[in-house]
């Protein structure tokens, strides 16, 4: 039984940088194994990256974000304890996956946990969300930014920045650039839903996970991302960010998504959100909401 798996989406990534990704896992001192998902069109990366450690999966094409992370996770179900969503461009310390290992050990509740996120330049990245409305995301994508002071409040409250970023909280919205998994979770929620062909994909597993586990920032390990925001450079991206947008609300609900509201609301008074299944929950949760306001 491997105690950790990581598996990182590739698409002609940078070499050095994914080195950089590649080696940081390899040095942690667990029971490991690293699948290699390569979307680009040709094999390249094949001997790039030799280590009996790492198995080497080419697609021969880019069949998205979460189908590529989909391959490694379906290999691990019942093969390890617990698996990583790993971006390209991060690097950590060895000792930060024995941190976050110790901490799910101690925590069987807990099914998915993201560590504090750093720039290159040392600051804080603020990717812990509540979960997105339409105005969250239309705003924060599509509005043009010598104006988007006119929305400030909202954005900052989207990305819980009004929290403190030094504290363990619960999250119901995390970033898929580090995603720590207890493996057992697939078993219950399923694996990505590969109708999103990239972005969205994150926010609906976290939302998912959340229902029936834990899902929990720990500032206690720290990981540098080079967060290149590429949706914002490049137009196809940007579509991609707009069809998964629609896709998520297609999903999920567009106004309304009465477990958003009551979760975001929550999460601005607690450091931990309630799992709500059940109508019972539902209104004990609102009532709670209205004794605070």
């Amino acid at each position: 039984m491997l105690e950790i798996s990581c598996s990182i989406v590739i698409f002609h990534n940078p070499a050095e940088e994914l080195r950089k990704a590649i080696e940081s896992f390899l040095s942690c001192s667990k029971k490991i194994r690293l699948y290699l998902i390569d979307n680009s069109a040709d094999d390249s990366a094949r001997f790039q990256f030799l280590s009996p450690q790492i198995e080497y999966i080419h697609t021969g094409k880019n069949v998205g974000y979460g189908a590529g992370h989909n391959i490694a996770i379906r290999k691990v179900q019942g093969r390890s304890q617990y698996h990583i969503i790993l971006n390209p461009d991060i690097e950590f310390n060895p000792s930060t996956l024995d941190g976050l290992y110790e901490f799910m050990q101690q925590n069987a509740n807990v099914g998915l946990v993201m560590p504090k996120v750093l720039y290159r330049n040392g600051l804080t990245q603020y990717l812990c969300k509540q979960l997105p409305s339409p105005a969250d995301l239309f705003l924060r994508r599509f509005f043009p930014g010598p104006v988007k002071f006119a929305v400030k409040k909202l954005l900052e409250q989207y990305e819980l920045r009004h929290k403190d970023y030094n504290n363990i909280m619960e999250v119901p919205n995390l970033s898929g650039c580090f995603m720590f998994i207890r493996t057992a979770v697939f078993e219950t929620i399923g694996v990505f839903d590969e109708q999103y062909f990239m972005y969205l994909e994150d926010t609906d597993l976290s939302r998912r996970i959340n229902k029936y586990y834990r899902t929990v920032y720990y500032p206690l390990e720290t990981i540098t991302h080079g967060y290149s925001k590429a949706s914002y450079k490049s137009f196809k991206l940007m579509l991609h960010h707009l069809t998964s947008s629609v896709k998520y609300f297609n999903k999920w609900g567009w106004f309304r998504d009465q477990n958003r509201l009551l979760i975001n609301r929550y999460i601005n008074y607690n450091s931990f959100i309630p799992q709500i299944k059940s109508a019972e929950q539902k209104n004990q949760v609102q009532q709670h909401i209205i004794s605070v306001d």
